[in-house]
């Protein structure tokens, strides 16, 4: 397995909570909203805390906790009109899109943000999203071949003049949208990130993806598939995200009891009933590998394993944990938060900081320069057109009025 870039700093993603139901299917408190107004407020306050990136959700029907659920891409582009710096990830789904419809609405909302939209191409698991669309409910790894045609045709859409593609899935002739997505030094187009772990997830993502994202692993299931996507990249640049569930507290046991409370409390009939659904997804493989395969019950009640993770305990431990998957390969934690507002502000004033200082060590300690952030300042405009200036300062020291109530306090369980 290729060295990780050890110069380059930790980047942080929120799950944003634009389903209803919360980050966890338990009837614990969760201090959370699916409605705009909360996440505007919320996307506002992440980015003023270190925040890089921001996912939203798809879900087009009511499942499982989740009884309302805003769409993804048009939630995405709002969360861009209401920020300055923080880039927002539309999941989307092949098969409920095409390519070029897709791209199209994509490259309009780079070019209104300023260069900060992205994508996360999630193959499906929940059947009925299809089924009762009407539309056909492929087998597994045909899933992910779909997946495969659905990103090459996606980049030939941004970035050439007459687009070309033949596949299986999706034909496109001598193709042209304008405006063209924005252009910045190292990002020819709105970035793709990929989700799902099982092998065809992997071999996709070694060979057209240019993020892939895991569900919540320990360090050797985390490990594994780095060196599995590498491997089959051969020398392509593929960057990792890792699912994670944080409870920060003053002591591993305050954390600790949280996190029983949530699993005690979980809704048991609509974590079995995703357990049901989600067996379409990695336990459908014939190798028993991918998402969900060896999910337990108390996994599922973070519904992207994100407990596995382990990012629980004080500060001083969850930066130890995320230092460890960075020196493993991880170049972004996703992070899911129990109640929204004071445990973005709680991470970015006071487990961040103990980060960017571990990272800081690490970097000494091998001899190479101190990692610098990218979260100050907005993309740029490059090639063709126009730089833009930096207009906008965010992360932790920017100057905006704190939006949560209890500024940076130790969140309450």
């Amino acid at each position: 397995m290729s060295a990780p870039d050890l110069h380059e700093p930790l980047k942080f993603a929120y799950w944003v909570p634009n389903v209803s139901g919360g980050l966890v299917t338990s009837d614990i408190e969760q201090r959370t909203d699916w409605g705009y107004e909360y996440n505007k407020q919320l996307a506002i306050l992440a980015e003023n805390n270190g925040f890089e990136y921001a996912l939203t959700q798809v879900r087009y029907t009511a499942s499982y906790g989740a009884s309302y659920q805003h769409e993804s891409t048009g939630f995405s582009l709002a969360l861009l009109l209401a920020t300055q710096c923080l880039k927002v990830i539309a999941a989307i789904h092949p098969g409920l899109w095409h390519p070029g419809v897709l791209a199209k609405f994509v490259a309009s909302a780079d070019v209104i943000s300023g260069g900060r939209a992205a994508i996360n191409v999630v193959s499906g698991w929940f059947k009925d999203e299809f089924t009762k669309l009407g539309e056909p409910w492929l087998e597994h790894d045909e899933r992910y071949r779909r997946t495969e045609e659905f990103i090459t045709a996606v980049r030939e859409l941004w970035t050439n003049d007459h687009a070309e593609f033949g596949g299986d899935f999706y034909r496109i002739h001598d193709f042209d949208i304008k405006p063209k997505p924005e252009v910045s030094p190292g990002r020819p187009h709105p970035e793709i990130f990929q989700g799902g772990n099982s092998t065809a997830a992997r071999k996709v993502a070694g060979r057209v993806s240019d993020w892939y994202f895991s569900n919540g692993k320990d360090y050797d299931g985390f490990t594994e598939q780095v060196e599995d996507v590498r491997a089959i990249a051969n020398g392509r640049t593929v960057r990792f995200g890792l699912n994670g569930f944080v409870i920060a507290r003053e002591s591993a046991a305050e954390a600790e009891a949280v996190l029983r409370e949530i699993i005690e409390k979980a809704n048991r009939p609509a974590v079995e009933g995703f357990r049901s659904a989600v067996a379409q997804a990695g336990k459908s493989t014939a190798d028993n590998k991918g998402m969900w395969a060896d999910s337990e019950f108390k996994d599922l009640v973070q519904y992207n394993d994100g407990f596995r993770t382990q990012l629980i305990g004080t500060p001083e431990q969850i930066a130890d944990r995320a230092i460890e998957y960075k020196k493993r390969g991880a170049n972004l934690l996703l992070l899911g938060f129990l109640h929204y507002l004071e445990d973005v502000e709680h991470f970015g004033k006071n487990v961040l900081p103990v980060i960017r200082e571990k990272e800081r060590e690490l970097a000494k300690g091998k001899g190479i320069p101190e990692p610098v952030s990218s979260a100050s300042a907005p993309p740029r405009r490059a090639g063709s057109r126009r730089l833009l200036p930096s207009r906008f300062s965010c992360g932790p020291g920017a100057a905006r009025k704190s939006l949560s109530p209890e500024a940076g306090a130790i969140p309450r369980a």
